[in-house]
């Protein structure tokens, strides 16, 4: 393969904005660093989503450098957000230049950051192009729509996310079909995460618990939704440990809609502080089934075989669903406790590991970019 080791290093910035970028940017960081001479990675964090002890967390767990931007926009509203991260990043543009820009993901750091270099005529590569759940009523949906029009290279977690842009009319040349980087952390950190002691810290074993992640608005900024799944979580407790790290944004909620007394009273529902990757990942491989909201979770369950039940009408990742251990719940209490019944009764879904879900990812992208007939 022709490779670009006798031309001028192509500078590339890596954007990172939210705790699912992290897992995303860790292992191309990594790959891209394998060929200092080809390359200069320069790692940017907006600040987004910034919490002390969480980024020190992730930062920490997946050995990455401390970012060479960090542009502190904090949180906001949509709108508030994502016009900060666009003038911040655009500063940094003017100052440093760089040849490509990838960003991952959905949120609203992928789109801005990627509008921002688009109109200064920079390359943008999207990291998980092509996921749609076809409703514009989520934020991440925009950003995924905006960020996949504009970007210049479509790489692509699955084969549904190449049929969804061809679809939309882009050309195949930009679309580029590379797996599932998230992945590629998971299968790099495991045996690291089999160390935690999160099981003995909080008296589980494995298969006694069921594990949550609950934090879209959709559903714990609506009381009657929150408290639809919560009456779930009353009658499940009955049956197993309910654990449940708990996300700011639903810790807040709780607060503000005066649900304290509710959680309290439902047995076996253990909350934890925020925690990091290892010991997540080991409360992963070792729940009887997970709860979620999550986008990143439906794979990451995907590829431990947890079953898992997504409290959501939609999922952007339907290859969870047809290949994988993912079923979406309806957001009714008894859907949720027939659901959950189902899996404890024994009639737990059996799925397989998606094509390219093999911890090889980055290195597929890296060989994309040490090509020298790109556009830059």
């Amino acid at each position: 393969m022709t490779t670009n080791s006798n031309l001028k290093k192509k500078k590339i910035h890596l954007i990172v904005g939210a705790r699912p970028n992290f897992m995303k940017m860790a292992p191309l960081y990594k790959e891209f660093k394998k060929f200092p001479n080809e390359f200069e990675i320069k790692l940017i964090h907006t600040g987004q989503h910034y919490n002390e002890r969480m980024s020190k967390f992730f930062f920490d767990d997946l050995q990455m450098p401390v970012p060479d931007e960090y542009l502190e926009v904090g949180s906001g509203t949509h709108g508030d957000q994502t016009a900060k991260i666009m003038i911040k990043y655009e500063e940094v543009l003017f100052e440093d230049k760089p040849d490509l820009v990838i960003v991952a993901g959905d949120v609203n750091s992928t789109a801005a950051c990627a509008i921002d270099a688009v109109k200064l005529h920079i390359p943008v590569a999207h990291l998980e192009a092509g996921l749609r759940s076809f409703a514009k009523t989520m934020p991440e949906e925009i950003n995924r729509i905006i960020t996949d029009t504009i970007s210049d290279y479509l790489l692509t977690p699955s084969p549904d996310g190449d049929e969804n842009l061809l679809k939309e009319g882009k050309p195949k040349d930009k679309i580029y079909f590379v797996g599932n980087i998230m992945i590629d952390s998971l299968i790099q950190y495991k045996e690291k995460a089999k160390q935690s002691n999160i099981l003995e810290e909080n008296n589980l074993t494995k298969d006694d618990y069921a594990l949550i992640t609950l934090h879209r608005p959709s559903n714990v900024d609506n009381k009657e939704r929150f408290l639809t799944i919560l009456n779930a979580f009353e009658e499940i407790g009955k049956d197993i440990k309910l654990i449940f790290p708990i996300h700011p944004r639903s810790r807040k909620q709780i607060s503000v809609f005066g649900l304290e007394d509710k959680v309290k009273s439902i047995e076996n529902l253990i909350l934890l502080d925020p925690i990091g990757y290892y010991d997540f990942m080991k409360l992963q491989m070792n729940a009887k089934f997970i709860l979620t909201d999550s986008g990143g979770i439906q794979e990451e369950s995907t590829y431990f075989g947890i079953p898992c039940l997504t409290l959501r009408k939609n999922t952007e990742r339907p290859i969870t669903i047809s290949e994988g251990t993912n079923q979406l719940v309806k957001l009714e209490t008894g859907d949720i406790i027939r659901a959950t019944k189902e899996i404890l009764n024994g009639e737990t879904k059996k799925g397989t590991i998606p094509k390219y879900w093999d911890g090889k990812t980055a290195e597929r992208i890296v060989e994309i970019f040490r090509k020298d007939d790109l556009i830059f």
